[in-house]
């Protein structure tokens, strides 16, 4: 067999938090999943929490930047906005490792990263709102909600919830709720 590379771990170690979550990174089942032993992981890692890292680098870029790289192609702040509620919807229907984090965020190991990864959205968002005309504070309060309905979306998935509302016609309602013109507010007033 030929010798694992850091990566094979990694990728590895990546489907198994996509199924099952971060807890599910562990080197035993890794190691079993690729056919290789203790020792060749720790050719390549430290520890448990290196391999953790780097799936939760993985996740990172996989997830967030180059979702934002794949959305700053596009030409108008409207349509990288609308381009990125349509990959998200498409996405949040998938099983994913992320419904499990924002649950485990409490956890020393993955509190770094969630806050950053979150933050590093939120603030995306908010630029792009912002560009579509929305000022900067209410783009920075709008993005905060919808960065949230997105989480909480994935929870209720992740608990077994199945909407009878085709994600389509959600990602439509999130982009409305983001263009929302300012200046309505709540009766009473």
């Amino acid at each position: 067999m030929a010798r694992l590379s850091r990566d094979d771990w990694i990728d590895a170690a990546y489907a198994r938090f996509s199924d099952d979550g971060i807890a599910a990174v562990a080197v035993e089942p890794v190691a079993r999943a690729l056919g290789a032993t203790k020792g060749s992981f720790y050719w390549h890692f430290a520890d448990r929490r290196a391999l953790v890292d780097a799936v939760l680098d993985r996740w990172r870029d996989l997830e967030t930047e180059q979702l934002i790289a794949e959305v700053e192609l596009l030409d108008t702040p409207q349509d990288r906005l609308a381009r990125l509620f349509e990959i998200i919807g498409h996405r949040s229907m998938q099983r994913s490792g992320e419904r499990t984090l924002y649950a485990d965020a409490a956890a020393a190991q993955v509190r770094e990263p969630v806050t950053a990864v979150t933050e590093r959205r939120v603030g995306y968002l908010a630029e792009l709102l912002h560009a579509c005309g929305v000022t900067e504070a209410e783009a920075r309060r709008r993005a905060i909600l919808l960065v949230s309905a997105i989480i909480g979306f994935q929870q209720l998935l992740a608990s077994g919830w199945v909407p009878d509302i085709h994600p389509r016609a959600l990602v439509d309602t999130l982009y409305g709720v983001a263009m929302i013109p300012e200046g309505v507010t709540r009766p009473g007033r």
